[in-house]
């Protein structure tokens, strides 16, 4: 055989062997790939329970629909992301109401000072009408909001200064505070000098003093390793938080029914699961943080509410939010402010 015959002979069994593996790629490719972006860090149980819940999706569908989580901001910051999310560059993204309500202003109104007395009452409002309002004004956009929201929890102040006892303590306490102009006002009228900063920016600002202090829930806190750049954490208790699943509208809905309810449950019992997660860890945060460095201080929470109504925080955010949706939060939280 020659020389020739033997490379013609070699290229056409290559070229089988390529069509056939093509082929075999192409039927075992998922009909839908899907990004899911989040901010949390990768040891975080929304991003753990998340996990749980494609791993579930991609069972049930038949590797039909596979979705990829990219956690601890690795798609951009968390403005970066909304844009993402809003022009269909990712599929998904867990996020905070208040967060939100930069581009969605009615999304924030569960973020509302000391709005809340427990997870409780707050689950059983978004569980209800309030959650259902929420995501009636995320749907005038291009988003949709899954069924659950994730917690993250009370928000607790942490600062490198001095603790935070009474409201007076924060007089020219410079706070980094997430994009939303809810997180901006209520500082501010307690006095703070609020510092609008992305969250996967946040550990470098308190470093370097950029920032004297932030509110995160204490589970952030810890995996966030804020701990490491804060020698204070008070316990005001100012916001219960949580994170709507955010979907893309377009991507969601070019998934067939049966895709979407296998979703939709999924991502459902994800939410459950976390929630729980979040009831065991903070059994054990505290003494964890205490253990790492931080020193502790529990508050009166009437004194920052009377300080709050004092300086016409909840007549302001009130009249923004409108009297139909004031009453369906007070609905579940009783009168405020």
């Amino acid at each position: 055989m020659t020389t020739n015959r033997r490379m013609v002979l070699a290229a056409g069994s290559f070229a089988g062997m390529s069509l056939f593996n093509i082929r075999k790629l192409r039927a075992d490719a998922p009909q839908f790939a899907y990004k899911w972006a989040t901010n949390m860090a990768s040891d975080h149980s929304i991003n753990i329970r998340g996990q749980e819940a494609v791993d579930r999706i991609k069972e049930k569908s038949g590797g039909r629909l596979v979705i990829s989580i990219f956690p601890n901001n690795q798609l951009g910051a968390d403005t970066d992301l909304l844009t993402q999310i809003r022009s269909g560059a990712i599929d998904f993204y867990t996020i905070s109401p208040i967060l939100a309500s930069t581009i969605i202003p009615g999304a924030a109104i569960s973020g509302i000072g000391f709005a809340f007395k427990d997870a409780k009452a707050a689950f059983t409002a978004l569980d209800g009408d309030l959650g259902a309002h929420v995501r009636a004004e995320i749907a005038k956009t291009p988003l949709i909001a899954l069924d659950k929201i994730f917690e993250l929890g009370f928000r607790q102040t942490t600062t490198s200064t001095r603790p935070i006892d009474v409201p007076g303590d924060f007089k020219g306490v410079k706070l980094r505070v997430p994009p939303g102009a809810l997180y901006s006002s209520l500082f501010s009228t307690l006095g703070a000098s609020p510092v609008t900063i992305n969250f996967n920016e946040t550990y470098t600002a308190l470093q370097t003093r950029i920032a004297d202090g932030q509110d995160n829930p204490l589970i952030v806190v810890k995996t966030a390793r804020l701990f490491e750049v804060q020698r204070y954490c008070s316990l005001t208790n100012h916001i219960w938080d949580g994170q709507w699943l955010f979907a893309n509208k377009r991507s969601f809905n070019a998934l067939p029914a049966d895709l979407q309810e296998i979703a939709r449950a999924s991502f459902a019992q994800a939410a459950e699961d976390q929630r729980r997660d979040v009831a065991r860890a903070n059994e054990s945060v505290t003494a964890e943080l205490k253990a790492a460095g931080l020193t502790f201080n529990t508050t009166d929470s009437e004194q920052f509410k009377k300080a709050l109504q004092a300086g016409g925080f909840y007549k302001v955010w009130r009249e923004k939010f409108g009297e139909p949706a004031w009453k369906v939060l007070e609905r579940y939280t009783g009168e405020i402010g």
